[in-house]
Formats: structure tokens, C-alpha cells, sequence
């Protein structure tokens, strides 16, 4: 009897975990592909099985929500300053110069152009297997 008692108890609790853990989780946000999540903001130029090359445009006062980036190469064409939320909430500032290039490391972040022209950028997105 004890036995079945421990079965029921077992059930119990864990379905309460269960669908404790699936309401909190639908309410995290999950990081998208950045054109998915923001086609407006992208202009695929090419796309193959080595790489993904874009063209990015975020207009003075835009935001764009939390998306994801693999390892690549960004360009920068123009002068301008972002303000970048990481994953965990932690917020940074930062400003570019014309013809500004860096590796950028795989990262999820959201931006918001904090600048008074817009971020126009080309980001050479590396794929891996």
C-alpha cells in the first residue's frame, strides 16, 4: 500500500513540476535567426553553405528584439552609436566609425540605434556544422 501511495505521490508532483516548468518556460523569450525575426531590418545578399552575407539597416530610434548571430565579420559603412542588451539584460553602449571591421563572436542581443544616422552595416554570418 505504502508503495503505491509513493506512486500516486510520485505522479503528483511530478506533474505539478512539469507544467510549472513549461509556463515559465513559454515565458522566456527564445532568440530567433536575425532575418527571421526581423526581415525589414535585413538584406540577404548571399546565402550559401559557407556563409550568409547581409546588409543591415536599423533607422536613428529603432529597436530590434533579442535575435541570434553566429561567428562572422561586421562592416560598418557609416559613423554611429547602439545601445546592445545582451541575453542575460546586461546593457552596453558603443559607437562606430566608417569602415569600422570586427569579429563578432556568436552572441543574442538586441539592439537599439541610439544615434542620429542610421546603422548601416554588412555582417558576413560564418556557417559551421
Amino acid at each position: 500500500m505504502n508503495r503505491l501511495w509513493y506512486l500516486i505521490a510520485g505522479v503528483f508532483v511530478g506533474s505539478i513540476v512539469t507544467s510549472v516548468g513549461a509556463a515559465v518556460a513559454s515565458r522566456v523569450p527564445t532568440a530567433q535567426d536575425s532575418v527571421q525575426q526581423s526581415p525589414e531590418l535585413y538584406r540577404v545578399l548571399l546565402d550559401n553553405d559557407e556563409v550568409r552575407v547581409l546588409e543591415y539597416r536599423l533607422k536613428p530610434g529603432e529597436k530590434e528584439p533579442l535575435h541570434a548571430h553566429p561567428d562572422g565579420v561586421v562592416y560598418g559603412f557609416n559613423d554611429s552609436k547602439i545601445r546592445v542588451t545582451s541575453a542575460d539584460g546586461k546593457v552596453t553602449e558603443s559607437a562606430g566609425k566608417t569602415g569600422d571591421v570586427f569579429w563578432r563572436k556568436s552572441v543574442t542581443h538586441a539592439l537599439e540605434n541610439v544615434g542620429e544616422t542610421d546603422v548601416h552595416s554588412l555582417a558576413v554570418e560564418i556557417k559551421r556544422p
